[in-house]
């Protein structure tokens, strides 16, 4: 087994769940209470790493990172080093990739929440971070864990995007479904089995989770009011 490509994995997982915690929750926060007349074409966005093909969505994000876009180039006179083919450009593109695993259960969650609760916390005097903080989180847990835990589900299992942005560099890109991939091209279906097998157990662990903390009301997509 390569543990060197588990530990990779494993890292950029944790990192780009926290990413999304910051990144997806306020998205989410404002999808489901902001009106606004175009917001259909953000949910869209935000929606389309799961229709795309991982192929055509690490093209597009190679192309975004890459030196020739202004934000490649600021970040290569910032950094010296490009992004792609490095771990940071692995955690953009795992972000962009991950995006709505993160933010579909959060929403569901979010409009699931009685609109009577959150009026009287604004009739009490409440502000809207402290309605957020007090009444909202707390009643969507379930649906941010659930957002967490397919994030990490989905990050740990990706091969399309992470191929096309990171290559396939032994400690800085390779993650462990790449591994397989390189056994299995090696012949060495012993060790792709092994790992493969490992991923299967994670898989199935996290599935059972999330189907348990959602027995009594799924929270994986929107509900309409």
């Amino acid at each position: 087994m390569d543990w060197q490509a588990l530990i990779l994995t494993l890292k950029l997982d944790l990192v780009v769940c926290a990413v999304l915690v910051l990144i997806g929750v306020p998205l989410a926060f404002w999808l489901a209470f902001w009106q606004w007349r175009w917001k259909f074409l953000v949910e869209a966005v935000v929606a389309l790493p799961l229709v795309l093909p991982p192929t055509v969505l690490g093209f597009y994000i190679l192309l975004a990172l890459g030196p020739h876009s202004p934000f490649g180039r600021i970040y290569e006179r910032l950094r010296g080093h490009g992004l792609p083919f490095t771990f940071e450009g692995l955690i953009v593109a795992s972000v962009i990739y991950s995006l709505p695993f993160m933010v579909q259960p959060v929403l569901a969650a979010f409009t699931s929440v009685d609109p009577k609760l959150i009026s009287a916390s604004a009739v009490l005097g409440a502000s809207r971070v402290r309605t957020f903080l007090r009444v909202v989180l707390p009643l969507s847990m379930s649906g941010l864990l659930t957002g967490l835990i397919l994030t990490f589900a989905h990050t740990l299992g990706e091969f399309g995007v992470v191929l096309m942005v990171g290559g396939n560099i032994p400690g800085s890109t390779r993650t462990v479904s790449i591994s397989i991939y390189d056994n299995v091209q090696a012949l060495d279906f012993a060790s792709a089995g092994q790992t493969s097998l490992l991923l299967l157990a994670a898989s199935f662990v996290i599935l059972s989770l999330v189907y348990g903390l959602n027995r009594t009301q799924p929270v994986l997509w929107p509900t309409k009011h």
